[in-house]
């Protein structure tokens, strides 16, 4: 399975305006003036566009598609493109905004932008969702490009679309541009190692964060909500270097084993099941919830947005969070967190590993040369456990928690990138 950035969120506050609450918060604490408040809160450009597509049958679809670039003051903006019927403006606005903060955070010289159409591609044939993603791209033609703004996977894309994607644009320039999008097949450009480059970064942020409470792994028990792409890397990365993963969980349900669950026996059972956990038997199976609520040393949500929030926070036994998915906290529960003395590491820097293998490939494809996946895990490696320390010693510094950490240290990156350009 190719590896799709993890996608984020479908707020019940309005993901915009959770985004915009951490924003402020610190904005507040950075002493950011009003110039560049009102420039970092507005994205750069937003594009609503629609897509006639030529049905199987014959008949005439539009869909309505989306692309909102929300800065391009670190680089070209980078994001991914998802394919859902729940796209709106308010979504894509609020993950574009979040691809920059995650950039920032990470080192990494791109702004943030976002993408979706409106659909149900598991409604689609192959040659429909082709129409469509060819649509999408000659429409934005020119607001695409390897110097200007760079698509990735998402939610309901992956590799396949990717390829459609770099195809379709390079037709326009008379020439193969790989390095226009990310996420490609390998045959294409794609990087070695990027598969499992969110789990990954979401193994070293939790071992960094495990070593700053103190936490030995060898004697610390995890459970992870999401048993895709993200949370099994994580899990069997985690498992690799001590820690017993007790619980995990899926669409079918919530499966516990207080002794550990063997993750490459539910990794195995998972992929020749449908993908899917049903009937998984090294575990007993529980209730969803339940997971969440677990007397263990780290929680990982990897799966769905919005699960943590003011209504149950409080139930949450765990020291750590650390965020595999986009949005799993909502901005109403990081206090009732903080006087609980949990600690949550954030999406904008726990999941950063898969936009920073994204610009490892992007990066190859301008220098025309493949890195070895030794290559690629060492420096992504490397890079999140800088970024982590970075935040953590900026929560000291400012005696905040490392969500509002990792904004201010995005946010004084942008800004103080935004004064030496010149600004307006």
């Amino acid at each position: 399975m190719g590896y799709i950035e993890p996608a984020p969120i479908k707020d019940k506050e309005n993901p915009f305006e959770s985004m915009m609450s951490r924003f402020n918060v610190a904005a507040q604490a950075l002493g950011l003036d009003d110039e560049i408040y009102n420039v970092l809160k507005s994205p750069y450009k937003q594009a609503i566009v629609s897509l006639p597509v030529t049905m199987d049958d014959g008949s005439i679809r539009v869909f309505e598609g989306y692309r909102v670039i929300h800065s391009n003051i670190l680089g070209p903006s980078k994001g991914g493109v998802r394919f859902d019927l729940g796209v709106n403006l308010d979504e894509v606005k609020a993950l574009a905004a979040w691809m920059t903060w995650k950039c920032a955070v990470v080192d990494i010289p791109y702004g943030g932008a976002k993408g979706g159409i409106k659909c149900n591609p598991r409604e689609m044939s192959a040659g429909e969702i082709e129409r469509l993603t060819r649509a999408y791209t000659q429409t934005l033609n020119e607001i695409f490009g390897p110097d200007r703004d760079i698509p990735a996977p998402d939610m309901g894309t992956g590799p396949r679309e990717m390829a459609w994607m770099m195809d379709e644009y390079s037709k326009s320039q008379g020439m193969t541009v790989n390095a226009v999008v990310t996420g490609k097949p390998l045959v294409l450009g794609g990087s070695l190692g990027r598969t499992e480059a969110t789990g990954r970064g979401v193994m070293i942020s939790a071992l960094s964060a495990m070593e700053k409470r103190q936490i030995n792994p060898f004697n610390a028990k995890c459970a992870i909500q999401g048993f895709g792409n993200v949370g099994s890397w994580a899990a069997k990365l985690l498992e690799e270097r001590g820690v017993k993963v007790v619980a995990i969980s899926d669409i079918s349900g919530a499966y516990f084993n207080d002794n550990g669950i063997n993750i490459a026996k539910a990794i195995e059972y998972r992929d020749a099941n449908n993908r899917s956990l049903e009937g998984f038997d090294g575990a007993e199976r529980i209730e969803g919830d339940e997971l969440l609520y677990l007397d263990v040393d780290v929680l990982i949500p990897a799966a769905m947005e919005d699960v943590i929030t003011k209504d149950n926070a409080a139930k949450i036994k765990a020291k750590l969070i650390v965020e595999g998915a986009n949005g799993p906290t909502s901005a109403k529960a990081d206090a009732i967190l903080k006087e609980n003395d949990v600690w949550a590491v954030p999406d904008i820097l726990a999941n950063a590993g898969g936009v920073t293998v994204s610009y490892f490939e992007w990066v190859q494809n301008r220098l025309g040369y493949k890195w070895t996946r030794e290559r690629v895990n060492r420096r992504s490696d490397r890079i999140m456990k800088s970024s982590f320390n970075h935040v953590y010693d900026v929560s000291e510094e400012y005696n905040v928690s490392l969500r509002i950490a990792a904004y201010i240290v995005a946010i004084d990156k942008v800004s103080n990138t935004y004064k030496y350009r010149g600004g307006f």
